[in-house]
């Protein structure tokens, strides 16, 4: 199992930190250093900014959202990306939510699915520099009628194939992924319940592509805080705001997909609870809500042994890249904590 390192938002105050946690990353052998955007900094400038920086770690997108581009403009930016940085980057996509397409973009939030299967399919055609052309629902190069006409890329990829990743929460999301793509994005991943929630669903898309999951990268992405064992709940504390925001106001009350996924971990009573006080305006309460256990099982809390326990168990349920995300107020203590996880990973018997 490899290690991966999440920045995260550029823009969230500790964008002055955020090149030495990608380099000190680079350092200790992690594999991947991936960014995320939404409505504030754009994943692919922070990944060119990384990868100019450094010499060995991949840089990956998680995510470029799919309603932010035309799915021939990502793919000139995934080649340019992978040109640049002599072969070292990993495309990552997902829908968003309907609150960010819709509200963000001005894109409708209709039939993700189809979206992302023509997405995908669109950049793979134009990753092999044949002249494209496509007729789909979502989408049709050239469009009819006009003067457009097929083209090609005219940038030569570092690689032929460029690894293409997708986020997904939802058994049809996570199926389809397994059937088209490289890889899998998850979030909020409990190791107990992996198998139940996200690997069988991409074990299933898999076998409609007539594969199985050897080379498919399953990578999840795992907070981090490390501390004495007794701490546990002091460390756990530091991750309510953020599993409240997912589970409690991340989308609509009827299009949360991370509440969703809690309640088929088991959580049905308190995401309900957590949803409904969040979307009341009562964030401490929300908070408050969340299940010490929800935030102990998704997240890598504790001791260097605890983790290393911890991570052991990911890999068993199937992790290829385990992506940290790691707790911390100053350079110092994430970087303490980048370090921690590759000592765990070597405890575990898994570097």
């Amino acid at each position: 199992m490899q290690l991966g390192i999440n920045l995260g938002y550029w823009g969230a105050g500790m964008d002055a930190d955020n090149l030495a946690v990608a380099q000190e990353a680079e350092r200790l052998g992690y594999a991947v250093c991936w960014a995320a955007e939404v409505y504030g900094s754009d994943a692919a400038t922070v990944l060119t900014w990384v990868a100019a920086h450094t010499e060995r770690i991949d840089v990956g997108s998680a995510i470029f959202q799919i309603p932010a581009r035309q799915p021939a403009m990502t793919a000139m930016t995934a080649a340019t990306l992978d040109s640049l940085s002599g072969g070292r980057f990993r495309l990552g996509l997902g829908v968003s939510g309907p609150q960010v397409s819709e509200g963000w973009y001005g894109v409708t939030f209709d039939k993700p699915l189809a979206r992302t299967r023509e997405y995908v399919e669109i950049i793979r055609r134009v990753m092999t520099r044949e002249r494209l052309s496509f007729e789909g629902e979502h989408w049709t190069l050239p469009l009819p009628g006009g003067p457009g006409k097929p083209i090609k890329l005219t940038v030569h990829p570092q690689r032929e194939h460029i690894p293409l990743y997708i986020a997904a929460i939802g058994p049809k999301n996570l199926e389809q992924t397994g059937e088209i793509a490289d890889g899998a994005l998850l979030i909020f991943p409990s190791a107990d319940h992996l198998e139940e929630t996200a690997v069988k669903h991409l074990r299933a898309g898999r076998e409609k592509a007539g594969k199985g999951l050897d080379g498919f990268d399953i990578c999840p992405t795992v907070p981090l805080a490390v501390g004495d064992d007794k701490d546990v709940s002091q460390l756990a504390d530091t991750f309510r705001p953020y599993t409240a925001l997912y589970v409690g106001g991340m989308g609509s009350r009827k299009q949360n997909f991370y509440n969703q996924l809690a309640q088929r971990m088991g959580y049905e009573k308190e995401a309900a609870e957590i949803q409904d006080k969040y979307l009341s305006g009562d964030k401490q309460g929300a908070a408050a809500a969340v299940p010490q256990d929800l935030i102990d099982r998704t997240t890598l809390l504790g001791s260097v042994d605890r983790i290393a326990d911890r991570m052991r168990a990911y890999a068993a349920a199937g992790v290829t890249t385990l992506t940290l995300a790691p707790a911390g107020f100053t350079l110092d203590e994430r970087i303490a904590s980048l370090r921690a996880g590759t000592e765990a990973l070597d405890r575990a018997g898994l570097a």
